[in-house]
């Protein structure tokens, strides 16, 4: 069975400006990213754009743009061993501490719990 495409995927494909937004961050999300850089972007009034993304997505922009920012974090600890405070800051996050919440409210625990299962995983293959 094939995974259907959310609700995000969706409106990034249908829409030219969330497009922009999108590959935008996908090419700087490591960098300070505000919601009036995106809207810039796209090329909206801040709170107009705020609005706009929410109504489309499903989701708040901060809240899609930390996500983005775990998932390539999640990315970087499979692909090489380094410290969770490297990984947090390489991918955007200006604190560690914001990172570990962010982390833990998708993935459901700790990033250093995350990297024991990878590492745990890897060692029963």
């Amino acid at each position: 069975m094939q995974d259907r495409p959310s609700r995000c995927d969706l409106a990034f494909a249908y829409y030219r400006r969330l497009a922009k937004v999108r590959a935008y961050v996908e090419a700087n999300f490591n960098e300070p990213l505000s919601l009036e850089d995106a809207a810039e972007i796209a090329g909206l009034e801040a709170k107009y754009f705020s609005a706009y993304f929410h109504r489309k997505t499903g989701v708040c922009f901060h809240r899609w743009l930390s996500n983005y920012r775990v998932d390539q974090a999640v990315k970087r600890m499979r692909a090489r061993d380094c410290t969770i405070t490297e990984v947090a800051f390489e991918t955007g996050f200006r604190d560690l501490r914001t990172f570990q919440r962010a982390f833990k409210n998708l993935n459901g625990m700790t990033p250093a719990k995350y990297r024991d299962k990878i590492k745990s995983d890897m060692n029963i293959i």
